[in-house]
């Protein structure tokens, strides 16, 4: 889901087909790599799932978040990319920051999160219709509420800081 919405950001802000390359980075730094930094440390026995389960634990995973994120912002900035995705990646970034904070006291989704900000942003850069895709982002709530890996209340923080983050890219 970050993929494409990172996709459709970096296309309307670029309105060309080079913001697909930006999104691209995008998503690589903010979902790929740190998915990748997720199966390997599982690989290695660090934890028992990708869902990483006990917060307490999850700590590294949001630095190399947040790492990824910094360096693929100051390529963009580097690189001159257009506004509208680097605003996106900053405002993803700050996101995290908060889940971070959260998550050394209470367990929040960041599924829920992300799937929330990517409706979002994806509706404030094409179409208000973008958000009929926040059926999605229920089904991910559901899901993590569903498999037991979080409660409501967790997954509605997580889709409510997704949608904030919005905000921070609307006024960006």
């Amino acid at each position: 889901m970050l993929l494409a919405g990172m996709l459709g950001v970096g296309l309307a802000a670029a309105g060309d087909w080079t913001g697909l390359l930006w999104g691209f980075l995008g998503a690589l730094c903010a979902g790929l790599i740190p998915a990748g930094y997720i199966e390997w440390e599982r690989k290695r026995g660090t934890w028992g799932d990708r869902h990483v389960v006990d917060r307490t634990k999850r700590a590294p995973i949001f630095f190399v978040i947040l790492g990824s994120i910094g360096v693929g912002s100051v390529v963009m900035v580097v690189g001159n990319a257009p506004t509208g995705i680097l605003v996106a990646m900053l405002a993803l970034w700050a996101m995290t920051i908060v889940l971070l904070t959260v998550n050394t006291v209470w367990k929040i989704s960041v599924d829920s999160a992300v799937a929330s900000a990517v409706v979002a942003l994806l509706a404030v850069v094409h179409s208000p219709w973008w958000l009929l895709a926040g059926t999605l982002t229920v089904a991910v709530c559901w899901s993590r509420v569903a498999l037991r890996y979080h409660s409501v209340a967790q997954t509605l923080a997580g889709a409510a800081l997704g949608a904030a983050t919005t905000v921070a890219y609307a006024f960006g």
